[in-house]
């Protein structure tokens, strides 16, 4: 399938959005200018303002000879950009590729695309119409180059669509100016007498690049299609990623349901095909005012079940508001895993963390109480206990040691280890009274100590005489003394962890 590329140009961009602002009048001439070297220059004007000969990069001065009314506006730096940013943004409902051409125009990659609308013609109709209802005086063409599409758009006549393989004979009847060429060689094209593309598009290559360098090669080679341009896309195009336009906008939750079932079912046809499956995906959806709508979700494990993943997102549906209505879907893959199908006998079940259930189980209950409360953990080679663990990335991750079975730990570790009062005979006897956030506790049982030393290597300390004991309601707890019993009591014990 040949590309194809759309070029628009925003004729009045700044002074379109001016207008929008209810900042001038657009039935009367206004520029917009900015002071350099001692001198106002106007850097753009509106479309009454054109017609009376008023053109950028003139001075002020002269321009209000020529029109003693004029209306003068002050220009905003950095304005065309934001404008094209949030254009392009908007054009993501016609095509997953758009891009910002500086200073007034954008660059949509239509392939695939025009089918939806019917074929090109409605396509770019839909589009111009709709860029107009905005507010925007646009002019738009469609070609298998963007430097074909860019010069129709600006200076061809009415033809807006250039068919197939035929951008050259298009470029013949237009001014060099439309191959987007440097000032100073088009200055030299017309004192030579070149006035149309068409009196040098077959010269040798060699005398066009002595006599005008190499730049004017690049643009021809670039607009016939022997030479591809790489412009940036303002939102990167995801290698898994399906759209789904809408004839009429869906403003439901049911039209939103099956709008994202459709889509996961593609998504996960193609992940199952090349054995993967997504660890994260943003369902999106373009609202008719301008406005994107997006949740997220994410896995524990690599899915590619559609049905899985489906009551992942049904969860956050109703955050998603679709005012009068949105009128294209799209689902991102936004991290992608391997995930080979596994092979099981049919005498034996998966169990464990290899069972995908439970991976299921657990982004079902983190889409409910949030992504941060769900954690596994494994052994760490340290000896002070807060650092014997750490938080597992993934179910599939493997230990590096093995969980330490010779001594009892806690159900629940304290991050911080925090001080308690204790009473105890001496020498190295466990504790018989231990007072904690004013709850008097009497030991009937215990066992120790167990004695951890300070790792010097990450830190200088006293080391850990450590105590499981149980009071006398059947509760466990995990005490230590920190350093040496000594008359003195330069120890102090605290409180580490509680037994199931």
């Amino acid at each position: 399938m040949a590309r194809r590329f759309v070029s628009i140009w925003f004729r009045f961009l700044k002074a379109d959005w001016f207008v929008k602002q209810h900042r001038c009048d657009p039935q009367k001439p206004f520029v917009l200018a900015v002071q350099t070297h001692g001198r106002k220059v106007i850097c753009d004007v509106n479309a009454v303002a054109l017609s009376q000969g008023i053109e950028p990069g003139m001075v002020l001065a002269d321009a209000r000879a020529i029109y003693p009314e004029l209306q003068v506006l002050d220009d905003i730096p950095d304005l065309s950009e934001r404008l094209l940013k949030k254009l392009a943004e908007w054009c993501i409902r016609y095509s997953p590729f758009v891009a910002i051409d500086l200073p007034d125009g954008l660059i949509i990659e239509a392939t695939g695309c025009a089918h939806l609308w019917k074929g090109e013609e409605a396509y770019l109709n839909d589009l111009i119409a709709r860029l107009n209802k905005l507010g925007y005086q646009t002019r738009a063409a469609m070609a298998d180059t963007i430097g074909a599409a860019w010069a129709v758009a600006h200076f061809g006549n009415n033809a807006t669509i250039v068919a197939a393989a035929q951008q050259s004979s298009i470029l013949i009847t237009l001014p060099p100016q439309a191959l987007r060429l440097e000032k100073e060689v088009l200055e030299l094209l017309y004192k030579l007498g070149l006035h149309r593309i068409g009196q040098f598009i077959n010269m040798p290559g060699t005398a066009l690049r002595r006599r005008f360098g190499k730049m004017i090669l690049q643009r021809l080679h670039q607009a016939t299609g022997a030479e591809e341009e790489f412009p940036e896309p303002v939102f990167p195009v995801e290698p898994y990623q399906e759209r789904l336009p809408c004839l009429e906008p869906v403003a439901t939750a049911t039209g939103i349901e099956i709008a994202l079932q459709q889509l996961l079912e593609t998504v996960c046809a193609r992940l199952q095909k090349e054995q993967k499956g997504l660890r994260s995906a943003t369902f999106t959806g373009y609202r008719i005012d301008g406005k994107i709508v997006s949740v997220s979700v994410g896995t524990h494990r690599a899915s590619s079940n559609a049905k899985h993943l489906f009551k992942l997102f049904e969860l956050k549906i109703e955050l998603i508001e679709p005012d009068l209505g949105i009128e294209v879907f799209v689902l991102e893959a936004k991290k992608i895993e391997d995930s080979p199908a596994l092979q099981e006998q049919l005498w034996e079940s998966v169990c464990g963390l290899e069972n995908n259930s439970l991976a299921e189980l657990i982004d079902r209950l983190a889409g409910k109480i949030g992504e941060g409360h769900i954690h596994r953990y494994l052994p760490d080679e340290h000896y002070w206990p807060e650092r014997s663990v750490k938080q597992a990335k993934s179910l599939e991750e493997q230990p590096s040691s093995k969980w330490r079975m010779d001594r009892p730990r806690p159900t629940l570790l304290l991050p911080v280890p925090e001080p308690v009062e204790v009473t105890a005979p001496i020498p190295d006897y466990p504790p018989m009274l231990f007072r904690y956030k004013g709850v008097l506790h009497k030991i009937v049982r215990s066992d120790g100590p167990e004695r951890i030393e300070q790792e010097w290597w990450l830190q200088q300390g006293q080391h850990r005489d450590y105590y499981y004991v149980e009071d006398e309601e059947g509760r466990r707890y995990w005490l230590f003394r920190l350093g040496h019993y000594d008359a003195a009591k330069t120890y102090t014990w605290f409180i580490h962890g509680f037994f199931a």
